[in-house]
């Protein structure tokens, strides 16, 4: 993985953490979401941005890693999983940019425009996510 993806999934696993004290979770629980969020793009070594998350899964559930569901579906929309986990994951994943800097929503969603194009499924997916994410805030 890139220099700013290790920078994204450190600022991913920091923000789940600070994420998952606002649930009043144990320091065991917290200690997961630090290593899921580390782990969640993961697939990127091997992959690309359609596929990282599939891949990163596979790995994961291959060696018996216990959340990599939440690796496999993180960022669909409609998936036929769902987990505190998850959630947590994807809200964290949804406020770091690319270069691991805690941005928010609104401008994460700018710097996914700004990558793919506004037209792009990755895109359109992040919008609909986000609009999920706030809503349940």
């Amino acid at each position: 993985m890139n220099e700013n993806r290790l920078k994204h999934s450190l600022a991913v696993a920091r923000k789940m953490v600070e994420i998952g004290k606002k649930y009043n979770l144990d320091s065991n629980e917290l200690e997961d979401l630090f290593v899921l969020g580390l782990n969640h793009d993961i697939g990127y070594e091997y992959g690309n941005n359609s596929n990282h998350k599939y891949i990163g899964g596979e790995i994961l559930k291959r060696n018996g890693y216990k959340y990599w569901k939440e690796v496999y579906y993180h960022g669909k929309i409609n998936a036929e999983y769902s987990s505190l986990y998850l959630q947590i994951l994807n809200k964290a994943d949804m406020q770091i940019d690319k270069c691991g800097n805690d941005v928010g929503y609104t401008k994460r969603l700018e710097d996914i425009k700004n990558r793919y194009k506004e037209n792009s499924t990755t895109y359109k997916n992040a919008t609909i996510l986000i609009s999920k994410l706030r809503s349940e805030d």
